[in-house]
């Protein structure tokens, strides 16, 4: 009887164990399955995530914490790199804070007054919203999404280019206007010692330096870059009521300048692309799309053109090239996970 006792839960946990870990295994499979077949007819990657997604949803999968910590030190991860090859100067140009200032301001007038036009006519949805209520939607319409941005400035080799680190700026400009945002919104005070991190978190910019330089070139540079991104920046500003991206966007400027930056953004880019299969798929997970979010992704796909022309417009008047422009307003054409972030804020 004793033996049973001993034995038996430990192999009952064992057989848990080797069931869970069959099915990740088979998850990472179907993974590649989707992503090399989308990546066979010329697609990115990321589509066939998404699609394997949807397809185990309607086998019965769901999100589950180890797939939501993924994501997380994936975005993470990808915010830190973006600091990492983000210099100040760029944010300082004025095509990036004025161009992203301007085309907010604007998409958010021009949308919340097509709104109100349609809510005039009684089109369902838009029937009855106030002015204020527009004017949130258009907020959150304004938003380029920067996971999507980023990566096909990398699978394209621009993230370095002119184009690439305007586009950067931009994303960068529009989530410190989602972070301000949020942070205004939010019910739950801060903590006093908000203050103090996002003063303490920069300055410790030497320490991160010191730490660089003797780092060294194999997993003990990753495992550094880890700790950066996660532990200290993201972590930190999590404990005190702020956004842990913004955490992780900070410290990575902060070493923007150092001499073994880019190899650190190097170690960390396969890494970091792995983990951001688990936020595509988390995103597919959480329901597979029906009629009515079909419809209102069609009003989101209308609404791209617009928005690009929008960067086109504007970057060039700020005197750069057209092609310089174009290719930058394309790489921005998209709709951001700060939208639903926005909206469900705003409804609350």
């Amino acid at each position: 009887m004793r033996e049973t006792e001993t034995h038996g839960p430990p192999e009952a946990a064992h057989n848990a164990t080797g069931a869970q870990l069959t099915v990740d295994l088979t998850l990472i499979l179907i993974r590649f399955i989707f992503g090399f077949g989308a990546n066979t007819v010329k697609l990115p990657p990321l589509v066939g995530y998404l699609v394997a997604g949807f397809v185990l949803r309607a086998f019965g999968y769901e999100v589950t914490d180890a797939i939501e910590l993924l994501a997380d030190v994936g975005v993470l991860l990808l915010l830190f790199g973006i600091g990492l090859k983000l210099r100040l100067t760029t944010l300082a140009r004025p095509a990036v804070w004025a161009g992203a200032s301007i085309h907010a301001a604007t998409t958010t007038a021009l949308i919340s007054g097509l709104l109100l036009g349609l809510g005039a006519l009684g089109l369902p949805l838009a029937a009855g919203l106030s002015g204020q209520q527009a004017a949130l939607v258009g907020f959150a319409f304004s938003f380029s999404s920067t996971v999507c941005a980023v990566k096909a400035l990398e699978e394209r080799n621009e993230a370095t280019s002119l184009r690439g680190k305007l586009a950067v700026g931009i994303l960068v400009v529009q989530d410190i206007f989602a972070v301000v945002f949020l942070t205004l919104t939010v019910e739950t005070p801060r903590s006093i010692w908000a203050i103090p991190v996002v003063i303490g978190v920069p300055a410790a910019k030497p320490v991160y330096g010191w730490l660089l330089d003797r780092a060294g070139h194999g997993e003990l540079l990753l495992l550094l870059g880890l700790a950066l991104a996660v532990a200290v920046g993201a972590e930190s500003f999590s404990e005190v009521g702020l956004k842990p991206d913004l955490g992780a966007l900070l410290v990575g400027l902060t070493q923007a300048n150092h001499s073994r930056a880019s190899e650190l953004a190097s170690t960390l880019l396969g890494f970091k692309d792995i983990l951001l299969i688990g936020f595509f798929l988390s995103i597919a997970l959480e329901g597979t799309p029906g009629f009515p979010e079909i419809g209102v992704a069609l009003v989101l796909l209308l609404i791209l053109p617009p928005k690009a022309a929008g960067f086109v417009w504007l970057t060039s008047r700020f005197r750069f090239r057209v092609r310089t422009a174009w290719h930058m307003s394309v790489t921005l054409a998209t709709s951001s996970e700060f939208e639903l972030s926005v909206a469900v804020v705003s409804v609350n």
